[in-house]
């Protein structure tokens, strides 16, 4: 029997939460307030202060998928418009602009970054076009200088989808800062930091900071928090939009706070064992995930690899192989152009994307996340290698 067979199982993913976070918790539990409140509104402003850029609005949202539906409808976005993005991401970032009733168009992915193709972006366009959501695919900024340069060219505003990029950054500038209309953020159990499930809605529009905040919580003139603290009665209250129920809770905010704190750090750590496995998995057939152009950040939220042409095996037999060894791991995407909905409605084929799905013919997602250690990192490795050349 090999040793991998009596070893614990190595999850892809683990939240890395402290006694501060536990204490956070405890404290909002005991202080009668577990709904949107005062933590909520705390966590907001740390969110704004990190990233450290005046005149920003930070909207905590009970998802990243809130977040992105409640931006592009402040922006207007509805039945008749056109909303650009990538095939390989997940349904979430392509669902919202349904939920509008506008249309999506699926573009494909730059071969090397995995991050939107700016080139197929500006094929793309027509006069139905409204708006462009790149995702930074895998906390690798995509090419944001040239996509909103584009999107100025042609009147298009831009959403990014931010749920794999914090700390990231695009020209020196953190992922959040920069001029685009709208970034969202996630906070699921996998991401850098997490509360849980929750989201960010960061933006420097005041008119699109207002009506987000209105449409979270079902279009109420008045945050329930604002009526339920004020010194003199306050009940009245007013419907000015059929809005939504997106609000992030004083519990998941409380994780939030601290887990912000320590954002930086927890780069740091991916960071290194993104380096790490860099130097572990050197010589098999497998193409490593690209890091940053020089000066910016990668916040390492997954590490992909890809089989190359000389692997002897497939990319599911792989996968069955790491599961074996007792190491657990994912694909991110299945591409939204081979999935049922996004196929049938827009007639797509596999050769319109062909970047895309070359990639997730060969792709796996690694383990990755911050409480990993060096002999995590290394029995990967040796799994790996054993799948791969024997």
């Amino acid at each position: 029997m090999s040793t991998d067979s009596v070893q614990p199982f190595l999850p892809f993913a683990l939240p890395d939460i402290g006694e501060a976070e536990i204490a956070e918790v405890v404290d909002t539990l005991r202080s009668g307030w577990v709904t949107t409140g005062p933590k909520t509104r705390r966590f907001e402003e740390d969110f704004a202060a990190y990233l450290g850029t005046p005149g920003l609005h930070a909207l905590a949202v009970n998802s990243a998928t809130a977040g992105l539906h409640l931006a592009l409808e402040a922006l207007g976005i509805g039945p008749g418009d056109e909303v650009i993005t990538t095939t390989h991401t997940f349904t979430a970032t392509a669902e919202v602009v349904r939920y509008l009733g506008a249309d999506v168009v699926l573009v494909d992915i730059d071969p090397t970054t995995l991050c939107i193709d700016v080139d197929a972006v500006e094929r793309a366009i027509t006069p139905r076009t409204k708006a462009v959501v790149p995702v930074h695919y895998g906390g690798l900024a995509a090419e944001m200088g040239r996509l909103l340069s584009l999107a100025r060219k042609h009147g298009l505003r831009v959403v990014e989808d931010a749920a794999h990029a914090l700390p990231s950054t695009s020209g020196g500038r953190l992922i959040g800062t920069l001029d685009s209309d709208a970034t969202v953020f996630s906070f699921y159990a996998n991401k850098t930091i997490t509360t849980g499930e929750g989201g960010m809605v960061v933006t420097r529009d005041d008119a699109l900071a207002r009506r987000v905040k209105v449409m979270r919580l079902h279009g109420i003139s008045r945050d329930a928090f604002d009526r339920f603290t004020a010194k003199v009665p306050s009940w009245y209250y007013e419907i000015v939009a059929p809005g939504f129920k997106y609000n992030l809770t004083d519990i998941a905010s409380a994780l939030g706070i601290h887990q912000l704190r320590r954002a930086n750090e927890f780069q740091r750590c991916r960071q290194a064992i993104a380096h790490a496995y860099d130097q572990a998995l050197a010589g098999l057939p497998l193409l490593r995930p690209p890091g940053p152009v020089v000066g910016d950040l990668h916040s390492w939220h997954l590490y992909v690899v890809r089989l190359t042409d000389e692997a002897r095996i497939s990319r599911d037999s792989f996968i069955e192989k790491l599961f074996a060894a007792g190491i657990g791991c994912s694909v991110h995407y299945i591409p939204l152009h081979l999935q049922p909905y996004w196929r049938d409605r827009y007639g797509l084929r596999a050769e319109q994307f062909p970047h895309s799905q070359h990639a997730y013919e060969r792709m796996v997602s690694l383990p990755m996340y911050s409480r990993m250690t060096e002999a995590d990192v290394l029995r990967v490795a040796a799994a790996a290698r054993e799948a791969l050349v024997g």
